[in-house]
């Protein structure tokens, strides 16, 4: 997030995003996704194309909602998606953007290539 708050990355969100986060019924999650949303100068609707290619994505045993947020990373030309989600970080195949864990984007981003170059 501070990345974004200097601008140096651009945070992009989804209407599928905004609607899975009001039926979250962790309140402190909420207000958090909430905060870091108000940062995203990108925004995408889902629309016909993106619910199609959700559907090819959920062929690779993608979860129906973790679908539509990649293919609406997809429509809008994004670079990465991140993800906590070890199971989607694996199964994703797709080419049009990198799928990362935080981490892995952190030290994408730092020139770091192995988490065991920082546990010294």
């Amino acid at each position: 997030m501070q990345l974004t708050e200097m601008g140096q990355i651009v945070l992009a969100t989804f209407s599928i995003l905004a609607f899975e986060n009001n039926n979250n019924p962790f309140r402190s999650r909420q207000q958090w996704v909430n905060y870091c949303m108000n940062y995203a100068k990108l925004h995408q609707t889902a629309n016909e194309n993106i619910k199609k290619r959700a559907k090819q994505l959920e062929k690779n045993a993608i979860k129906s909602m973790d679908a539509l947020h990649i293919a609406c990373a997809e429509e809008m030309n994004g670079d990465y998606f991140l993800s906590c989600d070890d199971r989607l970080l694996k199964r994703y195949k797709g080419h049009l953007l990198e799928v990362k864990n935080p981490v892995e984007f952190i030290f994408l981003l730092t020139g770091k290539n192995d988490e065991s170059e920082n546990a010294q």
